[in-house]
């Protein structure tokens, strides 16, 4: 081969190695793209110390630590905050309290301060940072896992409650069944598959700690609706008794008051042959009065005791309404002179 042709040989292979370095560098550009945005962000974020505090207390391991600071979270407290929150974080129902929402790139977080409702901001942070994971994922990881997301969620097909949580993500956000499947496992359910467990492990460092926080505000509803169910029973059941017991009282007191009024005419018309029969009569009067005495004070009783559990099924609706309201945004504080 002459110089000349091995020098445009040369030229060629440089071309085509130049041309090849430079897709490599651009489908890498690509690829990496949002991983630069992200480190930009987490760069520009400056966390406070209750941002801090979410993450260690939810369980974030480094990776997913890095997500939740690169969505920059926004913990809303001021009344400024809080109109940014509804505005980004609005609902088509209001039976349900938004908590937290994952909107370009940006986590929004109510701030719940009730401390009846420790763990609720963890698990919100925690669900939210789920979401900022799950868009970054390729087609193939999402594909794989969804697999495993839906392999546990029919496992908890007898679950009403997560039921009617997937049912409500259906009616408002369609076409994000797996994405909010990712974040409700994650972040609510303890028992799940190892392959599943070791997928999470890449954003949790101990996701037991959520497991564990996202339990303990939950029990406080659970407590509040079991006893209000209890308390409902009992109320209808009494209700019911004292009524019953009080009609039959009174058809009681009619019947004692007319066979007194027989009493009384026989004795003065001298119905009576003898005094012991008289006395058997008046006996008999005495120990149904007597009854009538103790029926009214099982009534009064009873009466004492539902207005005592009515009291404390309101005092629990009080503070169920409470507790909802802590966690309704849309409760703006009021103004202050």
């Amino acid at each position: 081969m002459s110089r000349q042709n091995r020098s445009k040989l040369s030229v060629v292979l440089r071309s085509i190695i130049t041309c090849l370095i430079l897709a490599v560098l651009a489908s890498f550009v690509v690829s990496s793209k949002r991983l630069i945005l992200d480190q930009i962000s987490v760069w520009e974020y400056q966390p406070s110390s209750e941002i801090e505090g979410l993450i260690n207390r939810s369980g974030m391991g480094e990776h997913g630590k890095f997500l939740f600071l690169a969505s920059q979270p926004l913990l809303a407290k001021s009344t400024d905050d809080v109109q940014t929150f509804n505005s980004t974080c609005s609902n088509v129902e209001r039976t349900t309290s938004i908590l937290g929402c994952y909107s370009d790139y940006k986590i929004y977080l109510f701030d719940v301060t009730d401390t009846k409702l420790d763990g609720v901001r963890e698990t919100t942070a925690a669900h939210e940072m789920l979401h900022a994971a799950y868009l970054r994922m390729n087609d193939k990881d999402k594909t794989d896992v969804n697999k495993l997301l839906e392999a546990e969620a029919d496992k908890l097909k007898a679950n009403t409650d997560f039921n009617e949580r997937m049912a409500y993500y259906d009616r408002n956000e369609p076409g994000q069944r797996d994405n909010e499947l990712h974040s409700v496992i994650g972040t609510e359910i303890a028992d799940i598959s190892p392959d599943l467990e070791t997928y999470y492990k890449k954003y949790f460092s101990d996701r037991r700690k959520v497991i564990i926080l996202n339990a303990k505000y939950i029990s406080v509803f659970q407590k509040i609706s079991s006893r209000a169910k209890e308390l409902n029973a009992e109320l209808t059941a009494l209700a019911e008794n004292i009524k019953n017991n009080a009609a039959q009282y009174n058809a009681d007191v009619q019947a004692v008051n007319s066979s007194i009024t027989t009493f009384n005419s026989n004795a003065s018309n001298g119905y009576f042959t003898s005094q012991s029969q008289f006395n058997a009569e008046r006996a008999n009067l005495t120990s149904q009065v007597s009854n009538l005495s103790q029926a009214r004070a099982k009534i009064n009783s009873d009466i004492t005791k539902y207005g005592t559990l009515l009291d404390e099924y309101n005092s629990i609706a009080s503070e169920s309404k409470k507790l909802n309201n802590s966690l309704d945004s849309t409760l703006v504080p009021a103004p202050s002179v």
